[in-house]
């Protein structure tokens, strides 16, 4: 392994870190022990900057802040005094000043009301940083061929602007909760179309899935009640957050199916979310991708 090699390794490992202590003292000098810099703690703020683009501090807030947000927009229940412990703030005033900061409002008016698009706009360098340092690899042996059994479910369609892709996640959970189809006993899934980039933005789609029991009736006027139908598929297990999801569909289509023999059917790429950011860290989400694929292969010939 390279010196260079070595280094992104191990700043890896201190981003992974972050993740999952985002409630604790994340000092310059407790991070250059997590990334083995035991000599180097007078440094490690410089090397942290220099490798990954931002200031250590920087990242540290700007994971908090996407993290709080998420827990407020998302998880409407739970107090603002206990985000704010969540995310390392003893004082909920400094919590409050630092939310203002990097997203334009108080915690609580973001809870009722969020202005998603300057704060997509606002983390949009902590997303291609993250790509950039916790992309992972994947290996054609980690793919399986399944048979996905027909499941019925209940559809909200997002389309237009990508932006506000988080204010539809929003609604689809509150009447999720309504129809009482708790994560925990009805399967979560996400039909995808089209990658963000290549679409305009009034006609990107998304749809947002939860199972259903057979003969579900919804009265929600942007809840369509369909199936995914039963038949072969190739999954692939992501590990880590949604920044990972871009390489890991590119490997499924560019690697593994021009070497599968296989050939698609008529219906998009689906993925399973087995659990959920903000209630689990990043590096820790389990996402299952589907491509489903026709009974028969492709032709020897043309």
């Amino acid at each position: 392994m390279t010196a260079t090699l070595y280094q992104q390794n191990r700043f890896s490992e201190v981003l992974a870190y972050i993740d999952t202590h985002l409630d604790e003292n994340l000092s310059v000098e407790e991070l250059s022990v997590v990334g083995v810099f035991p000599h180097s703690q007078f440094h490690f703020h410089r090397q942290f900057t220099a490798s990954v683009g931002i200031s250590c501090f920087a990242y540290v807030q700007l994971c908090r802040m996407k993290s709080a947000a998420a827990q407020l927009a998302f998880r409407r229940e739970k107090k603002v005094i206990d985000i704010a412990l969540d995310h390392g703030y003893e004082e909920p005033e400094s919590f409050s000043r630092a939310f203002k900061k990097h997203t334009g409002q108080s915690p609580s008016a973001f809870r009722k009301s969020p202005l998603w698009e300057p704060w997509h706009s606002r983390l949009n360098a902590l997303t291609q940083l993250r790509k950039t340092h916790m992309s992972p690899t994947f290996k054609i042996e980690q793919i399986e061929l399944i048979d996905f059994k027909a499941t019925p479910v209940a559809v909200y369609q997002h389309r237009g602007n990508p932006q506000l892709l988080a204010q539809s996640i929003r609604e689809f959970i509150e009447w999720r909760k309504k129809c009482k189809l708790s994560p925990a006993r009805y399967a979560t899934f996400n039909f995808l179309y089209q990658h963000p980039d290549e679409v305009e933005a009034e006609n990107f789609r998304f749809d947002l899935v939860s199972q259903v029991d057979s003969g579900f009736v919804s009265e929600h006027s942007k809840i369509i009640v369909k199936e995914i139908p039963q038949g072969s598929c190739a999954r692939l297990r992501l590990l880590g957050s949604d920044e990972g999801l871009e390489a890991a569909i590119q490997f499924l289509y560019a690697v593994w199916l021009p070497q599968s023999g296989k050939c698609l059917r008529e219906f998009p790429l689906f993925l399973q979310r087995l659990n959920f950011f903000p209630d689990i860290a990043e590096n820790e989400l389990i996402t299952d991708i589907y491509l489903p694929l026709a009974s028969e292969p492709f032709p020897d010939s043309l």
